[in-house]
C-alpha cells in the first residue's frame, strides 16, 4: 500500500506543479493583456468628452491616427491604425465631425469612425417672436456644441428683423452660416404669404419690418397690435414722434417700467422720443402676426396708448387723457 501512496503523492505533486504552471501562465497572460489594454486600448484619462473632433476628408489613416492621439482620443496611433486596417480596411474611416459624449476605448473609437457613427443629434431650438440677434445668439450658444456666438453675431447683425423667429431643428455641430441662411430663408417664405397685403399697403418692406418689430414688443394680442399699428402709422403721417418705449430695451436694456426721465434723453437714432420717424432698423425679429398687423392697421380715434403692469392696453385721444392714464395705471 505504501507504494501506492508514494505514487499517489508523486501524481499529486506533479499535478500541483502543473496546476501552478497553468495558474502562472494564466496570470502572466492576464497581466500582459491588462498592461496592453491599459497602455494601448483604454481611453486616455484626459479624453475630451462633450467636444467635436473633425476628421478631414483628405486625411490619410496615419494622419487620422495621429490626430486622434493629439486630441487625446486614443493612446496609441499604431494600434488604432492596426486594428482599423485589420477589421475594416485601410480606407474605411469616414470623414466628418464626431461628438464623444463620454470616454470610449480605442476599439470603440475605431468602430465608430469606420461606421460613420458621428454621435451628433438634432437639437430643437425655439426663438420667441421678437427675439433679437443677440438673444438668438445666446440660445444657440447654450444648445449647440463649439458654437461661435461672435461669428453668428457678425453674420446676423445686419439682418436684424429678417431672421424669422420659429422652432427649428439643427444638428449639434451646425455652423453660424447655415443657421443664418436657414432663418433668413424662412423669413422669405413667410413674407411671401402676405405679399398681397404688403403690395396693397404700399410701404417699403424695411419700414414694414421695422414697424412690426416695434408692434411685436409693444403688444401681445392680434387686436391690440392692429390698433397700435394704426396709432403709430397715424403719428408718422401727421409728423408726431412715435414716442415708444420698446427701442430702449434694445439700446440700453430697460423696459417701460424701468425708464427714467434721463433715459428718455439718451442720444440714439433709435430713441423715438428724441427723433421723429421710424428707427433706422428693426429692434428685433417679429413674427408673422406682428407683420400682418403692420400692414393691416386698425383705424381708431386714438393718438396715444400705454400698457399697465398687467399688460392691459389703455388708449387716449389727447395728450391730457394720456397723462391721466399714466397717473391712473402706471403710478
Amino acid at each position: 500500500m505504501l507504494g501506492d501512496d508514494e505514487n499517489y503523492l508523486k501524481d499529486f505533486f506533479r499535478s500541483s506543479r502543473s496546476a501552478r504552471a497553468w495558474l502562472l501562465a494564466v496570470f502572466c497572460l492576464f497581466f500582459l493583456f491588462s498592461s496592453f489594454y491599459a497602455v494601448c486600448i483604454r481611453a486616455p484619462d484626459n479624453f475630451p468628452t462633450k467636444e467635436i473632433i473633425t476628421i478631414e476628408n483628405s486625411a490619410t489613416l496615419s494622419q487620422i491616427a495621429q490626430t486622434l492621439k493629439d486630441k487625446r482620443i486614443v493612446r496609441s496611433p499604431f494600434w488604432f491604425k492596426l486594428m482599423t486596417v485589420a477589421f475594416y480596411g485601410e480606407k474605411s474611416v469616414m470623414a466628418g465631425d464626431y461628438f464623444f459624449k463620454k470616454k470610449i476605448n480605442l476599439i470603440r473609437v475605431s468602430n465608430r469612425l469606420a461606421n460613420g457613427n458621428f454621435g451628433l443629434a438634432l437639437v430643437k431650438i425655439t426663438f420667441p417672436e421678437g427675439s433679437t440677434v443677440k438673444q438668438m445668439s445666446a440660445v444657440l450658444n447654450a444648445e449647440l456644441i463649439n458654437f461661435s456666438a461672435s461669428q453668428f453675431m457678425e453674420l446676423a447683425k445686419m439682418m436684424e428683423g429678417y431672421l424669422f423667429p420659429d422652432t427649428y431643428f439643427f444638428m449639434q455641430n451646425s455652423k453660424p452660416e447655415l443657421i443664418v441662411a436657414t432663418l433668413r430663408s424662412n423669413f422669405n417664405l413667410k413674407i411671401k404669404t402676405i405679399d398681397d397685403k404688403i403690395k396693397i399697403f404700399g410701404k417699403p418692406l424695411k419700414d414694414i419690418v421695422t414697424m412690426a418689430s416695434i408692434i411685436e414688443a409693444e403688444a401681445r394680442t392680434t387686436e391690440t397690435r392692429k390698433v397700435i399699428s394704426g396709432i403709430l402709422w397715424k403719428r408718422l403721417a401727421i409728423g408726431l414722434p412715435l414716442q415708444v418705449d420698446a427701442p430702449f430695451q434694445y439700446i440700453i436694456g430697460k423696459n417701460t417700467f424701468q425708464l427714467t426721465t434721463n433715459d428718455l434723453k439718451f442720444d440714439s437714432p433709435y430713441n423715438t422720443y428724441k427723433y421723429k420717424g421710424l428707427p433706422p432698423a428693426p429692434i428685433g425679429n417679429p413674427g408673422l402676426d406682428a407683420m400682418i398687423a403692420a400692414v393691416t392697421p386698425k383705424k381708431s380715434p386714438y393718438l396715444f396708448y400705454l400698457s399697465d403692469i398687467r399688460g392691459n392696453m389703455h388708449y387716449a385721444k389727447t395728450f391730457e387723457e394720456h397723462v391721466a392714464n399714466k397717473e391712473r395705471y402706471l403710478r
